[in-house]
């Protein structure tokens, strides 16, 4: 509950900002992508300002989020190989007791 009522408090003012973010900056800009001559329409995009600003933002955020999966790469295959051993073990350590408790059940009772 307390998990909801903070996120609550956080994104509905982010939300909010958001919103009067897109209303402020609705005139249409044009993005030109050649850099010698930058009146040429055919390599030139034209959409309000926000939509290149999220664009930018989604794209930052892809590229950091790849960037972190790959540098983490190592601690993830390191993690696959311990899991791995661990069953091993607990598996060499299963068939040793199941062996001790046939050699206890062989012995005369006293």
């Amino acid at each position: 509950m307390a998990k909801k009522i903070i996120n609550l408090l956080i994104l509905l003012p982010i939300g909010i900002v958001l919103i009067i973010f897109c209303v402020a900056n609705r005139q249409s800009v044009t993005m030109a992508f050649n850099p010698f001559r930058p009146e040429d329409q055919v390599l030139s995009i034209s959409a309000p300002l926000f939509v290149f600003l999220f664009l930018a933002v989604i794209a930052g955020m892809l590229i950091g989020s790849a960037a972190t999966w790959f540098s983490q790469g190592k601690h993830r295959r390191r993690a696959r190989f311990e899991a791995k051993e661990a069953v091993r073990w607990q598996g060499e350590a299963d068939r040793h007791k199941a062996r001790s408790e046939n050699i206890a059940g062989q012995l005369p009772s006293r």
